[in-house]
C-alpha cells in the first residue's frame, strides 16, 4: 500500500482561508481528479464540509473526533484508523486539511504538489517540506492562461 498526499500550496505554504481554497485553477482541479479518481481519499471533516459531498468515483474516508455518520463516506476517529480502514486498497490519497496533512506527512510515500507561484494571506498552511526528506522526481511548469489566472507547477516528490 502506498500513501500519497495531494495538495496545492502557495509559495508561503498557504492552503486555505475560512475553510475555502485561495484560488481557482481549473487545470489543478482536473489534475486532482485524474490523480484520485478510482482510489480512496482521506480527508478531515472541515475539508469534507468545504467540498460539501463525497467525491464521486472515489472511496471517501472522513477523519473526525465527532461521533457522526456522513452519507456516502466512511468515518474514522484518527488518521491511523482511516489508514487501517483503507488498508485493503493499494493506494490511499490524503487530501487535507492542514492537521490531517501534518499527521499523515511522516507516513507518506509521495506528494503530488501543486505550487501556485504567489503568496496568499491565509489561516491554514501546509507543513514545511524538508528537502533532506523529499526528492523531486518530476515538475511541469504552467504559465497563466484564459482559464487559469496564476502561474503554477505540478511537482511530484518521493520520500528519500
Amino acid at each position: 500500500m502506498n500513501i500519497y498526499i495531494v495538495v496545492a500550496i502557495a509559495t508561503n505554504n498557504a492552503i486555505g482561508k475560512n475553510n475555502q481554497l485561495l484560488w481557482h485553477l481549473p487545470n489543478d482541479l482536473k489534475h486532482f481528479k485524474e490523480i484520485t479518481s478510482g482510489h480512496t481519499v482521506i480527508m478531515g471533516r472541515k475539508t469534507y464540509e468545504s467540498v460539501g459531498r463525497p467525491l464521486p468515483k472515489r472511496r471517501n474516508i472522513v477523519v473526525t473526533r465527532q461521533a457522526i455518520e456522513i452519507p456516502g463516506c466512511e468515518v474514522a476517529s484518527s488518521i491511523q484508523e482511516a489508514i487501517a480502514i483503507g488498508r485493503r486498497d493499494s493506494d490511499l490519497y490524503i487530501i487535507g486539511g492542514a492537521e490531517i496533512y501534518r499527521q499523515a506527512l511522516p507516513l507518506t510515500d509521495s506528494i503530488y504538489l501543486t505550487i501556485v507561484h504567489q503568496a496568499f494571506e491565509a489561516d491554514t498552511f501546509f507543513p514545511e517540506i524538508k528537502p533532506e526528506e523529499w526528492l523531486e522526481v518530476s515538475r511541469e511548469n504552467h504559465e497563466p492562461d484564459e482559464k487559469n489566472p496564476l502561474p503554477y507547477s505540478f511537482v511530484t516528490l518521493k520520500r528519500r
